[in-house]
């Protein structure tokens, strides 16, 4: 069976705790390695999470029920 992905606010919160636990250093060095390349990791994920909905806010839909980039108007006065 897949293994369920976490929500986002469930991996900042583990990120939250590793970077906790990295900088109270009480970590072996190669625990540390571990952590912060499972940081690192867990960082990239969130990110591209946070671009992607980003992308679908921004995204309206036009007079034809079609899906389009938002454009901010200008307004004249």
């Amino acid at each position: 069976m897949a293994k369920e992905e976490k929500k986002f606010e469930e991996k900042l919160t583990e990120l939250e705790n590793i970077v906790k636990e990295l900088e109270e250093g009480n970590v072996d060095l190669d625990d540390a390695i571990n952590k912060y390349t499972e940081a690192m990791k867990i960082a990239k994920e969130c990110s591209t999470k946070l671009d992607n909905a980003t992308k679908a806010v921004n995204k309206i839909l036009n007079e034809n029920n079609e899906l389009e980039d938002f454009k901010e108007m200008e307004i004249k006065e």
